[in-house]
């Protein structure tokens, strides 16, 4: 069981590009609820996880999703990429059909569903892909500034050269 915030990173190779995907578990635990703005705001992707086991992890997907969109105010809520993942398949004990599932996921805007098992890594690096690709749309041309050219001479004398780059954010409203 996650214990408020537990972070982690996978790299996930995308048409031949590699993208390093930070991946924030933040429990889905009401008592850590009051994290969620400093968590979600700025993220690219969100992956809801149920127990396909417990059919109260199924019906708090609503009350999350939620809870997340206001957390995190993304620019375009109803088009913000969501992926939703029934775990712990590999066990005997369903209690959530595939079919509910896939009709929650359906009502919720065409939502990605894979079900997965975390212990037998099934359909996780498929769910993975889905995840990189979605978040990857989500960048605009906003999001990168690259200058068209790098001047890279030093023409300051080395006793005024400092070793930190400072770049001001370009944004446009």
């Amino acid at each position: 069981m996650t214990i408020g915030v537990e972070f982690g990173h996978r790299v996930v190779e995308i048409d031949d590009q590699r993208i390093k995907l930070q991946i924030w578990d933040t429990a889905g635990q009401e008592r850590f609820q009051s994290l969620g703005v400093a968590f979600y705001r700025g993220a690219d992707s969100c992956v809801l996880v149920f127990d396909v086991n417990v059919a109260k992890t199924f019906e708090n997907l609503d009350s999350w999703r939620d809870e997340f969109l206001i957390q995190a105010g993304p620019r375009d809520p109803d088009n913000f990429p969501f992926v939703v993942l029934g775990n712990k398949i590999d066990l005997d004990s369903r209690v959530v059909s595939q079919k509910r599932s896939l009709a929650w996921c359906q009502a919720k805007g065409n939502i990605p569903y894979f079900e997965t098992s975390a212990k037998e890594a099934i359909n996780v690096e498929q769910a993975f892909q889905v995840i990189a690709r979605n978040a990857l749309k989500q960048e605009s041309d906003d999001d990168i500034y690259l200058p068209d050219t790098i001047d890279v001479t030093n023409d300051k004398p080395a006793s005024s050269a400092s070793g930190c780059a400072r770049s001001e954010e370009h944004t446009s409203e």
